[in-house]
């Protein structure tokens, strides 16, 4: 994502965006669109964790996915059918081209008969197969460690990335993830989590809870 956004960008108000999301897709629907793609590609934020768990623990506003940047043509070109819309700093710019692409890296999959969005991708940086963190360049992990999978296939982000993610400005759902999430991680998963806590946001509350 660069720093300076292309003119121009719907602002969309919340009342607006949360009808406008209310047919979000269910991860299971993605990953059969998805279904014998090469690119490695996995459900993020709030419904990874629920796949962590192996359960739905609350409704989601949304859905995400992640995919290499590079590899996003591959991913549009299995939903022919509909068009997706660049985002960043609260603006939506509609059937995105290459400028307003370069600019972000959320991408939402819309229905153009309806104006409904059905899932949100994003465009993360990489260099081949390994992935960039994009709030610190120097996290940097293959993708096969940074993947886990349900037992019906479907791809997620793994746990202590999702909530590092989540640690950037905690909202009472995030913090209600993570009081949930963590009595189910592990001593090395708690204590990966910690470390890359300490080195994007040091001094955060999460640090003292994890060390428990």
């Amino acid at each position: 994502m660069t720093e300076s956004l292309p003119p121009g960008g719907a602002v969309l108000d919340a009342d607006e965006l949360e009808a406008r999301w209310a047919d979000a897709w269910r991860p299971e629907q993605v990953a059969e669109r998805l279904s014998g793609i090469d690119a490695p590609w996995c459900v993020a934020a709030g419904w990874a964790l629920d796949l962590f768990r192996g359960r739905q623990s609350r409704p989601h506003g949304d859905l995400e996915i992640a995919v290499p940047a590079a590899v996003f043509p591959e991913i549009r070109d299995r939903f022919p059918e509909c068009v997706f819309d660049a985002v960043g700093s609260g603006r939506v710019w509609a059937g995105a081209r290459a400028e307003a692409l370069a600019a972000t890296y959320q991408t939402w999959l819309r229905d153009p008969a309806s104006g409904q969005f059905l899932f949100d991708v994003f465009r993360e940086p990489h260099e081949g197969g390994t992935w960039i963190c994009r709030r610190d360049e120097r996290l940097r992990l293959p993708y096969d460690a940074i993947i886990e999978r349900t037992v019906d296939g479907v791809p997620y982000l793994v746990p202590e990335l999702v909530l590092l993610f989540k640690a950037k400005a905690v909202r009472p759902k995030d913090q209600v993830d993570f009081d949930e999430v963590l009595p189910l991680l592990s001593r090395a998963r708690r204590d990966v989590l910690n470390g890359w806590l300490e080195r994007v946001h040091p001094g955060h509350p999460w640090l003292a809870e994890l060390a428990g």
